[in-house]
């Protein structure tokens, strides 16, 4: 087996390697660890969103912090590595409700309309989801491997799986 390097991608942030790379977000929790790789060229990306949708937040230059900004860049950074669009499959784990509230305000969904986000924008761009591990009321660390894709998702009290 290679050695692989370790990427932790922060929050509100997003990187891309080549293989032997592994890319890792810690602590999803409403926010959305989407996955892109391409199997053929060995290139995978990952981003950890925070919110939604930049065009409703006056300070949006982190375009890591939105999905509908962070997807366009990584496929972006992807493509100068070498990655081909149409190879691209992507995996998302997160979105999870961590907290109860008795409102049913969208604002205090954030993890609901964070899947929602990333969902939409991948089929708008045609990008076919392998793997959907999103929801529910706990946390997700994630780690990507470029040789292989396979997306790790740790929880606590609820395991730990590929997909």
């Amino acid at each position: 087996m290679m050695s692989s390097k370790m990427i932790i991608v922060g929050m509100a942030d997003l990187n891309v390697c080549k293989s032997p790379g592994v890319l890792t977000t810690l602590g999803l929790g409403s926010c959305i660890g989407i996955a892109f790789h391409d199997n053929v060229h060995k290139i995978a990306g990952l981003a950890h969103i925070m919110l939604p949708d930049s065009k409703q937040i006056q300070n949006n230059s982190n375009v890591a912090k939105f999905a509908d900004t962070a997807i366009v860049k990584m496929l972006q950074d992807m493509g100068r590595m070498g990655a081909q669009r149409q190879n691209i499959r992507a995996k998302i784990a997160g979105g999870a409700q961590m907290f109860a509230f008795t409102s049913t305000s969208p604002s205090m969904r954030i993890g609901d309309r964070n899947i929602e986000a990333c969902v939409n924008i991948l089929n708008m761009l045609r990008i076919p989801i392998l793997a959907n591990e999103t929801g529910k009321t706990y946390g997700r660390t994630v780690e990507l491997y470029a040789d292989t894709g396979d997306f790790i998702i740790k929880t606590i009290g609820h395991g730990t799986f590929t997909v």
